[in-house]
């Protein structure tokens, strides 16, 4: 099977703050994220992380996964040392390589869904807000594809053709291209909807 997932931010003690993650402390939070991650992924099934997967002393944090299931790819966040937005993103590519992931995506890129071509970014078409700003070079250009992201966090799950991929949009799991083809064949929504 195919999952999407994002914004995972192992090792970030204050995101359970800015997000109002269900955790007492950044151990809590790291460790059930890995155990859900392990409770829906098998060995054999193809996780796409759409940015974000570690923040604070990365040698440490990016440990964790190795212990996650499946093959690992990473389409790198704003908060990803090895970020293509990064001056230096390039030269932290290596390390996370060495954590397991199997392919990292230099930029935005596609995949097919429910038999339309979707793109996959970090960032959505829209704006997240106006401490948002510095990143809207980076967002993609809207030319009326599906879209898959992150970046977001627990602001909607879908608004129109974006679909949010953040861990609190899917109660901290991944999120299945099953369910994702089906928010695509059920057709785009003007309203924006909620985590």
């Amino acid at each position: 099977m195919l999952y999407f997932t994002s914004d995972h931010h192992f090792g970030h003690a204050n995101i359970i703050r800015y997000c109002n993650r269900p955790f007492t402390d950044v151990d809590e939070m790291n460790r059930a994220l890995v155990d859900n991650w392990n409770d829906t992924v098998s060995a054999s099934d193809e996780v796409w992380v759409l940015g974000d997967v570690a923040m604070g002393q990365r040698q440490e944090t990016l440990k964790l996964v190795r212990g996650l299931h499946g093959r690992k790819f990473l389409l790198p966040g704003n908060h990803d040392n090895c970020w293509h937005g990064h001056k230096r993103g390039e030269q932290h590519l290596a390390q996370y390589y060495e954590c397991g992931f199997e392919h990292i995506f230099g930029g935005d890129t596609t995949v097919e869904l429910a038999g339309e071509e979707v793109l996959v970014s970090h960032f959505p078409y829209r704006n997240n807000g106006p401490e948002d700003e510095q990143f809207a070079k980076f967002r993609p250009i809207d030319r009326g594809s599906w879209l898959l992201h992150g970046h977001v966090h627990n602001n909607w799950r879908q608004w129109g053709r974006m679909i949010n991929t953040s861990v609190e949009a899917w109660d901290y799991h991944p999120v299945s291209a099953e369910t994702i083809e089906g928010l695509i064949i059920a057709g785009a929504t003007d309203e924006v909807v909620g985590v």
